[in-house]
């Protein structure tokens, strides 16, 4: 095959694995090895809920481009699973290869003419090289890994590295994983006609080739970073009950907490992680800890924003500090745990019952999925009010090419209204804007937020005694119309306040590939598109598709609800507005009718809620059919 006919970095992989074989971290290298060889690529862990036993599938997408959400269709599949391979084998597009086992001979009925087949006896040449029957099984991954190499042309070399830095400190597993890629390698160098090792095959028209296109780009997954966002952001307390797909960002924060909140000369912990009875105890606990001065933040699932719901009305009625992690997974009900969507946005945006309203955060990558978790602690005590951090499975869980995350060092914690003991006294001997009695529900500036103490800061002023129903201004309990009204409706203008303070939206202007600065308002097409958290990996591609058609369409990304005065201008600008979410009853369409006001008629829906991240192919389908 000329070179020319070739497709360089630019296919879809797909591993068909059994769960619990160890398949993951093997079809991880190829990743990375991708990824080290400076091409952009982007990998889904698509797995069970069960430990072991049941099909699972691990999607690579190479894009030269820069494309980094799914596409349909698979150009290579490797399929080592019985259970799903009359599915595996449909998925692969015409044109596309086959990788099998052959050590037992494939069926007839897998017979197709538009692919290629390739065998590869992965069973037999693990048997005769290793005794145990573990390792067999571990090794059989690694052999298809070195086969790969050999096909795609992956230098040696960088797998040689990447198993390096995975056994560092047990170097003794390195030469047999070499040892399980060599057989792979040699088996294709032998049996399919390749001169050497940098020979890629004749027949073969997927090849990876080296660039730099990356930077100093890094692969990260969201949990992490939203943990190491809330290591930053000074937290020391964590209480969660455990739920996928939110768990790993507690565990990630014990293993930061565990390195950089341990007292150097004492040893002492200086942070707790506590697991609750229940998620609404697991949350309690987090709104007890701010209450008491402590930066602390749960994280969870819809299921577990269900149950938080009594105390997230309570957070937003006393107006108590509290961070959650929502990492958002398909429902209803308990769902499908190890599926993404983004279904729990009017869950979260009116949690509890009665009039209530919290800020939601909307991250895109793992870099924001760090500032913003690092920005609710700052929001959350300035605003005193919950606010929710708003990810989904395929960020929290996958690996994503990302910027390198970055702090600044001369940032300082912004504890929002919060009374020094000096300032307390000042209030009772001059008055100030007080006249003279510490008011907890005071607002003071008029900007909705009151002035707030922490417990123990001063002998005998600014402790108040409450109730959650309803108090006044004093905290004193009162049942009193008039002074309820005062109350809900400087709760309403602290919202107000909030449009200013969370996150911006940004914006995209036709023919540009990526978003242009906050605030920078596209409004020079008639037709304008809204997306969000990870649809934004598809939703860049499906509107470039249609750009090269001619279809130009506004874009912005909201990354925060409440929605600001650039959101609504955005919105009024245009005459039909695109509206691309991940769940089956247009939830953010809702918000934005609820909120804004909005024609119904004004707002057209782009779902996708089969549990899978949505890819450029259904959205451009989507749009292109009201053109």
């Amino acid at each position: 095959m000329a070179e020319a006919d070739k497709k360089i970095n630019d296919f879809v992989v797909r591993f068909a694995n059994v769960n619990g074989t160890g398949s993951a971290s093997a079809n991880a290298l190829f990743t990375k090895a991708v990824f080290r060889m400076g091409v952009p690529v982007t990998p889904k862990n698509i797995f069970p809920s069960n430990i072991q036993g049941l099909p699972t599938w691990y999607e690579v997408r190479v894009s030269e481009k820069g494309y980094l959400g799914r596409r349909e269709g698979v150009d290579l599949m490797v399929a080592v699973n019985p259970q799903s391979m009359k599915k595996d084998y449909a998925d692969v597009r015409p044109g596309g290869y086959f990788v099998y086992d052959n050590t037992k001979p494939l069926s007839p009925e897998y017979a197709r003419e538009d692919i290629t087949h390739l065998g590869i006896p992965m069973t037999a040449l693990c048997n005769a090289e290793y005794t145990d029957a573990r390792q067999r099984q571990l090794f059989k991954n690694i052999v298809y890994i070195g086969a790969l190499s050999t096909l795609f042309d992956i230098e040696f070399s960088v797998l040689e590295g990447l198993i390096g830095d995975q056994f560092k400190g047990k170097e003794k597993l390195i030469e047999p994983n070499i040892r399980a890629l060599n057989l792979g390698v040699n088996y294709v160098r032998e049996n399919y006609a390749l001169a050497d090792a940098q020979a890629s095959a004749p027949f073969f028209d997927l090849r990876v080739e080296r660039r730099d296109l990356l930077g100093d780009k890094i692969l990260y997954s969201g949990n992490s970073a939203c943990a190491l966002g809330a290591i930053y952001a000074g937290a020391t307390v964590a209480a969660l009950y455990p739920i996928t797909p939110s768990t790993s960002v507690v565990d990630a924060f014990a293993s930061y907490a565990a390195k950089y909140r341990v007292d150097a000369e004492t040893g002492r912990n200086n942070y707790a992680i506590v697991q609750a009875e229940d998620e609404l105890a697991a949350i309690g606990m987090v709104m007890g800890a701010m209450w008491n001065g402590a930066r602390a933040f749960t994280a969870t699932s819809g299921p577990g924003v269900s149950l938080m719901n009594e105390f997230l009305g309570l957070g937003y009625f006393a107006e108590v500090p509290t961070v959650l992690i929502d990492v958002q997974r398909t429902g209803p009900s308990t769902g499908m745990p190890t599926r993404t969507q983004q279904s729990d946005i009017l869950l979260a945006a009116y949690a509890s019952h009665g009039d209530t309203r919290h800020p939601l955060l909307f991250p895109a990558t793992p870099k924001e999925c760090f500032e913003m978790t690092a920005d609710a602690f700052d929001l959350t005590e300035r605003l005193q009010t919950p606010v929710i951090v708003m990810t989904d499975l395929d960020l929290g869980m996958n690996d994503h090419i990302t910027e390198p995350l970055a702090w600044d060092d001369s940032r300082s914690y912004d504890r929002g209204k919060v009374l020094t003991a000096e300032q307390l006294d000042a209030i009772y001997s001059n008055g100030t804007a007080f006249k003279g009695k510490y008011g907890r529900y005071l607002d003071v500036d008029e900007d909705g937020i009151p002035y707030r103490t922490i417990a123990g800061t001063h002998v005998t002023k600014g402790a108040f005694t409450t109730r959650g129903s309803s108090r006044d201004e004093y905290a004193v309990y009162t049942e009193d119309s008039e002074t309820y009204v005062r109350n809900v409706d400087r709760l309403m203008r602290k919202w107000e306040t909030a449009k200013e303070l969370v996150p911006q939206p940004v914006f995209y202007h036709p023919g540009m590939k990526h978003e242009s600065a906050p605030g920078d308002v596209a409004k020079g097409e008639k037709d304008g598109v809204i997306f969000f958290g990870t649809s934004i990996f598809s939703a860049e591609e499906a509107i470039e598709m249609l750009a090269a058609e001619g279809i130009n369409l506004d874009a912005m990304r909201p990354r925060a609800f409440p929605f600001g005065k650039a959101f609504q201008e955005f919105v009024e600008a245009h005459e039909r507005i695109f509206v691309i979410e991940q769940n089956r009853d247009a939830q953010f369409r809702s918000l934005m009718m609820i909120e804004l006001e909005v024609d119904a008629s004004k707002l057209i829906s782009v779902l996708n809620y089969d549990g899978m991240p949505i890819t450029a192919d259904n959205i451009y389908r989507q749009i292109k059919a009201h053109f």
